[in-house]
């Protein structure tokens, strides 16, 4: 095999071979000043090719978010009036930014975060809006349509603007590495058989909510109560802090999450960009991130969320190099491809949507503290309710001779008094003597109203919580008790 000589003419020299003589300078400075001369000129280069590597990845990504805040201006399907959707994004940035910014920049300075630098655009056109509504002289009621106009008008002239900028940093780009290709420098050179070992980077970290999904649930131990008010409070914070884990996405995430519908080859370009993206449990936060935009009546984002979501989903279902496979499914236009995941997008928003409405009408119903009677038994809870005042004749059980009848006729005349006193759908309830039935009126009560209405029974023993002994034992009352005549009753 022949050996290639070619790559030497490469080889920038330094040494006095191309330079010639000067009457009044010495050779060795001529010598000096060039190899000076080349070295700069390298140096230059290099620092030129970092600082547009550099420049190009952090308008990338603020290229995609400047999109997507012109494209939701642009919209016609829009929850609200452009002007808010403005000044609440504004508002979210200066009170809650965050801190991801491009590497080597200070997080802790605002201006110099991926938030920090669409606020400041943010404010520049905003300002430009507001300067334009003044100068057009248009009346108050029309002052706004002006403002939101405005304001799509020009973000979408910055996002025309940055489009061009990232294309000619990117020819200046290939243009400074061809030609830093074309000199072959010392650090060129390697040694025949030498071999570096350069470790891999470490694989994002999963998401937290990734953790909580996979634990083991802890077995629940099961108990008894008469009375309770509500669920459990621990409980309940328990799944409030699981609900805020999966929805709080990470500023990669949260920019994945508003690309647009079918824009498949923006999001294979971010994720590309952004490895922190595809890691265990995004797209359960996405997930989550798409319920509450859902609830809070942001339906165009929760959508956007379920798309990003399923395209994570598809990638792992198709294993090795799967998001690669789907991509190039989508970008190259099979029509077949996109309608199959557009299709589930759909269902899958639809179902979620269909759950959102269910939990804000059974909010709604049970969203406040509710008194509720409970029992492993049912016939736990016995009913004993009077058919009527306290007749004339009363007979009282056997081991009860002592017992003065005319304080039992008081206590059976306060039983019917207070269950006249109760309300009517509560009355009802009782006669049917079922739990269900009883715990829906009190349901309806306010809390203190349940208790001192439960007390009440109680004390009349309506409901009584142990058995007083008192039983009426007239025809009436045995037949109310579903007790067989006594002996010598006549018919």
């Amino acid at each position: 095999m022949p050996l290639n000589y070619g790559k030497w003419d490469q080889l920038e020299l330094s040494d006095d071979s191309d330079i010639e003589g000067h009457p009044n300078v010495d050779k060795r400075s001529l010598i000096r000043w060039k190899q000076r001369d080349i070295h700069e000129k390298r140096e230059q280069r290099k620092v030129k090719i970092e600082h547009l590597r550099a420049q190009i990845a952090c308008n990338n990504v603020l290229y995609l978010r400047i999109q997507s805040v012109q494209g939701s201006l642009a919209s016609s399907d829009l929850d609200r009036p452009r002007t808010v959707f403005f000044n609440s994004l504004v508002e979210q940035l200066e009170k809650n930014p965050s801190k991801d910014c491009p590497p080597g920049n200070d997080p802790t300075k605002l201006e110099q975060t991926y938030d920090g630098m669409l606020l400041s655009l943010l404010h520049q056109v905003g300002e430009a809006a507001k300067v334009s509504a003044k100068e057009g002289g248009v009346s108050d009621d029309q002052r706004e349509e002006r403002i939101a106009k405005a304001l799509a008008a020009g973000m979408a002239e910055h996002v025309s603007r940055l489009k061009e900028t990232i294309d000619n940093d990117s020819k200046t780009l290939d243009e400074e590495e061809k030609e830093q290709k074309k000199h072959i420098t010392s650090e060129d050179m390697h040694d025949g058989f030498a071999n570096k070992y350069v470790p891999p980077k470490p694989e994002p970290a999963p998401l937290p909510i990734a953790a909580k999904l996979d634990k083991t649930p802890t077995p629940k131990t099961k108990t008894t109560e008469f009375e309770v008010i509500n669920a459990p409070q621990q409980a309940h914070d328990e799944e409030t802090d699981e609900d805020d884990d999966i929805a709080n996405l990470t500023p990669s995430l949260e920019a994945f999450s508003r690309l647009p519908l079918k824009g498949f080859e923006q999001s294979f370009r971010f994720i590309q960009q952004h490895r922190d993206v595809v890691v265990p449990g995004a797209s359960d936060s996405l997930l989550g991130a798409a319920f509450k935009a859902q609830y809070e009546n942001k339906s165009k984002y929760a959508k956007q969320c379920v798309h990003q979501s399923l395209l994570l989903q598809y990638g792992d279902k198709l294993g090795v190099d799967g998001l690669g496979v789907f991509f190039k499914k989508m970008i190259a236009g099979d029509k077949r491809a996109e309608m199959v995941f557009m299709d589930d997008v759909e269902k899958t928003y639809a179902h979620l949507a269909g759950r959102v409405k269910l939990s804000q009408e059974e909010s709604k119903k049970g969203g406040r503290e509710t008194i509720m009677l409970a029992s492993e038994n049912e016939g736990d809870i016995t009913f004993n309710i009077p058919t009527g005042p306290p007749p004339e004749e009363l007979v009282l059980g056997e081991g009860m001779e002592d017992i003065d009848i005319e304080e039992v006729r008081k206590a059976l005349q306060f039983r019917w008094d207070v269950f006249q006193g109760l309300p009517e759908n509560l009355q009802k309830a009782l006669k049917t003597e079922k739990l269900a039935d009883v715990n829906k009126v009190l349901g309806e009560m306010e809390v203190d109203d349940a208790e001192e209405m439960l007390q009440t029974l109680d004390m009349a023993g309506i409901i009584p919580f142990s058995e007083s002994g008192v039983r009426d034992e007239t025809p009436a009352g045995r037949a109310a008790a579903g007790l067989p005549p006594s002996a010598g009753e006549v018919d």
